[in-house]
């Protein structure tokens, strides 16, 4: 059994386990909430499983095995990214979150933020609120302009983050609630995307007729849908032109060099080659590389994606357009979808979930709503 003490406003739970007596403060004001504690302490001592009383540990601690676990199952870049979030919502706290090296905190110091929001305040890991985190997104978005869906990208990954905390390395919040997940997701307005048309598609490519490896590129984003990234993996291995009518690309997890690649949703994918990529390929001859990529840098090694991305906006800018590798993805989607093609076929060669495809393109389809307007 195990009974009720108040000590000033604060609630303890007075009980015998291994026969020694053990007092542990409830963490609240309230007859009532502490009252139910006490039930579930006494259904766990009755049981003889563990105490449900929040555990204490720092949040350096927590995060630093979080992130080190992440790089064991996510790639580097990735982890970057979830990285700036977590030192946004709880500082430098240790050297394992780190960001210096990467692309965002370059650009972060580039544009300082003269009234950026203090990171999340507390003693231990498991003192953190709902309306601690609630407030500290409130500030980021007051303070920086953040849009809806970077909002509610806070929300994710600290929601990801107690998750993980309380499944796998122990941690026990009050309530065995997660703060984060109770957190009230922003409102994110409908996507809006740009693509091209075919008399813009016929305008871009011919702009890049001085750079054809670029051009080459282009035509591949915009006739395959493929990711930028993916473009930058391609080696002649994953190129087959006997396959199918014009052949096929296979979009596939690799390892060159010793560095793991995957697709950005860890799915392999094959994605029909049509007769305009296929006059744009038969035209280009893959220069000389190590490890015999398709789109090889000038220095003969894989593009890094931002300096690709680089040469691009540069080749564009030479002839007053702004059009980019996302772009070049929605037209694709974009132009499928205005032609009658399923949503769910769309989804299968963009490497994208149905829900997605269906919030982007489903307003294309002609043909999905036609028949149900007549009575």
């Amino acid at each position: 059994m195990a009974s009720l003490k108040k000590r000033g406003k604060t609630y303890y739970a007075q009980y015998y386990q291994g026969g020694q007596q053990k007092r542990v403060s409830l963490g609240t004001n309230s007859l009532q909430i502490a009252k139910e504690k006490i039930r579930r302490i006494e259904s766990a001592l009755a049981q003889g499983s563990d105490i449900p009383l929040p555990t204490k540990t720092s949040i350096a601690e927590v995060v630093t095995a979080y992130v080190e676990h992440l790089r064991t199952i996510r790639a580097e870049r990735n982890v970057q990214r979830d990285t700036y979030y977590l030192r946004e919502a709880f500082g430098s706290i240790c050297p394992a979150i780190s960001i210096k090296n990467s692309r965002i905190s370059q650009k972060a110091k580039k544009r300082p933020c003269k009234n950026a929001p203090k990171p999340i305040l507390a003693n231990y890991f498991e003192q953190v609120t709902t309306a601690d985190i609630a407030q500290h997104i409130a500030a980021q978005v007051r303070s920086k302009g953040l849009a809806p869906k970077t909002a509610n990208r806070f929300r994710e990954i600290l929601t990801r983050l107690y998750n993980w905390a309380m499944q796998q390395y122990g941690i026990k919040m009050p309530e065995n609630l997660n703060p984060a997940a109770k957190v009230e997701r922003y409102k994110e307005k409908a996507p809006q995307i740009s693509f091209l048309s075919i008399a813009q598609i016929k305008e871009q490519l011919l702009s890049l007729e001085e750079t054809p490896q670029i051009q080459v590129m282009v035509a591949l984003y915009i006739y395959a849908g493929i990711r930028r990234e993916e473009a930058l993996w391609l080696t002649s291995k994953d190129v087959d032109f006997e396959a199918g009518t014009y052949g096929m690309l296979r979009i596939r997890a690799k390892i060159i060099g010793g560095e793991h690649w995957q697709p950005k949703t860890g799915v392999n994918r094959v994605i029909p080659i049509s007769s305009n990529l296929r006059k744009y390929l038969d035209s280009y001859t893959p220069p000389e590389s190590k490890d015999d990529w398709i789109f090889p840098s000038p220095k003969g090694t894989r593009w890094d994606v931002d300096n690709f991305s680089k040469r691009l906006r540069k080749a564009n800018k030479s002839v007053k357009l702004t059009w980019t590798c996302l772009d070049y993805r929605h037209t694709f989607g974009s132009q499928l979808a205005m032609k009658g093609e399923s949503l769910y076929k769309i989804s299968k060669l963009l490497g994208n979930s149905p829900e997605i495809c269906r919030k982007h393109y489903a307003a294309l389809s002609p043909d999905s709503l036609l028949d149900c307007v007549e009575f």
